[in-house]
């Protein structure tokens, strides 16, 4: 008769303390505030926010929501990215950030899925209508299964087995989360055998979801970039600069998501200042690529524009959309010199890693914005007016309850299963494993 082992649960596992119980609850206050909009919104109609029709509506009809979408699918590719190259090249230094970033993934997809369904106005017509009248041929679909569906279950999936041996770990401790750790190891045993074939399973997964996402990433580019008849999304430049954008806002929240972590668990001895490093290089390498793109898009608007796509462009270079356009464009350049300065001193320092990925999220929500809406408001094809687009009160409760739901996901999963990788005990054969 085997004994239970009565160690404690690492990292705060299954103990409630007064600080998390705070952040909690302001987390569910946020999630209440976006419920309260949400149903205000679906018993009045879309009426209740801010968007409209096109042309003679003189609005919008996609805007916060669908910026959002954008927004936190693309935080899903860095997390889900960074996840699979730690396994496919074996990057030590990253190791203590892995299970963060495949959970950022699930997360963030999760996130963009329901802000799709808000936007819908009427969720259930919707999903029904995807059924009946969905065209494959259309990126639309491809956003849908793709991105919603494969892209979901493939993050799901990756998280489940790269997570099974902790949960096999910690099944042979006495604690209540026993009967669930259990569930999650589904009969793993720690042998060589079954190291050597989850690492297996875990390296094909990985290198099946690196060319999944960036189809996925790709489709939800070609819903603006395939539109011929919409000035300022018609072009070749959109699908590569959601992949690149994509990463740029991932590797950011995963960098602020990293420092809280090692600080609220106390991790500093498992998330090194190697690993910011490198995250702060990837994080570089990505604003080059990206504000590439921003430079090629604003001389592609100066260049002789036509009358269509010249009444967009002024509108962002300096109309109604200019504080926003060079706001966010200062909000990539600023971090971007920050991460020069500091690899070229080779002096890392997570105080300022940490800023520059709030600034790259704040630029990259305002690049998705005017991606989504002066296209619809300005450079009509057709003689229609102008139009506006300002998100309401219900708009705003709907955001906020979006975000809170992500940190609320995040806070509730680091009770019930540790947010960084238990460190590998030394086999019994006496083989060498490779952590």
């Amino acid at each position: 008769m085997t004994t239970r082992n009565k160690e404690p649960l690492p990292m705060g596992v299954g103990r409630v303390t007064t600080g998390w119980l705070v952040f909690v609850a302001l987390a569910l206050v946020g999630v209440v505030i976006g419920i309260v909009g949400f149903v205000v919104e679906h018993n009045q109609g879309m009426v209740a926010t801010g968007m409209r029709d096109l042309g003679t509506g003189q609005g919008a009809t996609w805007g916060m929501y669908i910026s959002l979408v954008v927004y936190f699918v693309g935080v899903s590719f860095a997390g889900i990215t960074v996840a699979a190259l730690i396994r496919l090249f074996n990057i030590e230094k990253l190791r203590g950030v892995a299970r963060m970033a495949e959970l950022l993934s699930v997360v963030a997809l999760i996130l963009g899925a329901l802000a799709i369904i808000v936007d819908l106005g009427q969720p259930l017509r919707g999903l029904v209508n995807l059924f009946r009248y969905a065209r494959p041929q259309s990126p639309f679909f491809g956003t849908f299964t793709l991105v919603i569906s494969g892209y979901l279950f493939a993050s799901a999936t990756y998280l489940y087995l790269t997570a099974r041996r902790d949960a096999a770990t910690l099944a042979e401790r006495d604690s209540g989360l026993r009967g669930f750790f259990r569930f999650w190891a589904a009969g793993y045993e720690d042998t060589a055998d079954q190291r050597d074939r989850d690492r297996r399973t875990s390296f094909w997964l990985a290198l099946a979801i690196l060319p999944l996402l960036i189809v996925a990433h790709s489709s939800l580019g070609f819903v603006f970039g395939l539109q011929v008849g919409r000035p300022g999304w018609f072009g070749t430049l959109q699908a590569p600069a959601f992949v690149v954008l994509a990463a740029v806002s991932g590797v950011g929240n995963l960098i602020i998501l990293a420092a809280i972590i090692r600080k609220a668990v106390k991790a500093q001895d498992r998330i090194r200042i190697g690993a910011f490093s490198w995250l702060g290089n990837f994080l570089m390498l990505a604003l080059f690529a990206y504000l590439y793109f921003v430079v090629v898009e604003i001389l592609t608007l100066l260049y002789q524009p036509s009358v269509a796509e010249q009444e967009i462009s002024e509108a962002l270079l300096s109309g109604e959309y200019a504080w926003m356009f060079w706001g966010s464009v200062a909000a990539l350049v600023v971090p971007l010199g920050m991460l020069v300065w500091m690899a070229i001193t080779r002096s890392w320092k997570i105080g300022w890693l940490v800023t520059a990925g709030v600034l790259v999220n704040l630029g990259a929500i305002g690049k998705r914005y005017l991606i989504v809406v002066p296209s619809q408001t300005h450079g009509q094809l057709l003689p229609y007016e102008i139009g506006s687009y300002s998100p309401t009160w219900v708009e705003y409760a709907v955001v906020l309850g979006l975000f809170s739901l992500g940190a609320l996901m995040i806070a509730l999963f680091m009770k019930v299963f540790p947010i960084i990788e238990l460190e590998e005990k030394q086999p019994a054969e006496h083989e060498e494993v490779t952590a």
